[in-house]
């Protein structure tokens, strides 16, 4: 009895039952990997002016290296910066979502000069001018290429690939390697 009331259940319940196959996502995870994966490393050369002794520009470049995204930002921004991360090109309209900027952090892996919270991950910064800039072991070039892909000399890094992923522009990238190599 029981098994004829479940078989009586299972076929009533097979009849009624949609197919759903088509309302299901099914993601290529190939081509998602594709789209995910880093381009290539890339050497970049630093601009023509590129480091400044501009206090407005070191303070900009301090500001990144410190704090984390604009919804969790510590202070004021710097002139120049902003809380949110306008797209090139695109027209915003009232009540329009603008993401957050998502700055540096470099504190997180990088002690420094005046760090809050610095991490013990990557190399210490703490008197780089000094120990590497006025020795010539280090330039300003290395500093940039560093911040903007690291995986030159390094392809194992686990530090942030900012210029080939746009992460960061040129000019914020200056402005980072100013602040670390600039006298604290």
């Amino acid at each position: 009895m029981k098994k004829t009331v479940m078989i009586s259940l299972l076929v009533s319940a097979s009849l009624f039952a949609a197919d759903y196959s088509s309302v299901i996502e099914k993601p290529n995870a190939s081509e998602l990997i594709q789209k995910d994966l880093l381009a290539p490393a890339k050497t970049f050369t630093m601009p023509a002016g590129c480091i400044t002794t501009d206090p407005k520009a070191i303070a900009r470049g301090a500001f990144i290296f410190h704090n984390l995204n604009g919804s969790k930002v510590k202070g004021d921004t710097p002139e120049g910066l902003a809380k949110k991360q306008m797209q090139e090109g695109k027209t915003y309209m009232p009540g329009d979502k603008i993401p957050d900027k998502q700055y540096g952090n470099c504190v997180a892996c990088h002690n420094i000069e005046g760090a809050k919270g610095a991490g013990n991950i990557g190399p210490d910064l703490t008197g780089y001018k000094d120990m590497f800039m006025a020795t010539g072991v280090r330039d300003n070039q290395f500093v940039f290429q560093k911040i903007a892909d690291p995986r030159i000399d390094n392809k194992d890094t686990h530090m942030t690939v900012n210029l080939t992923t746009k992460l960061f522009t040129t000019k914020e990238i200056c402005e980072i390697t100013s602040y670390i190599v600039s006298p604290k």
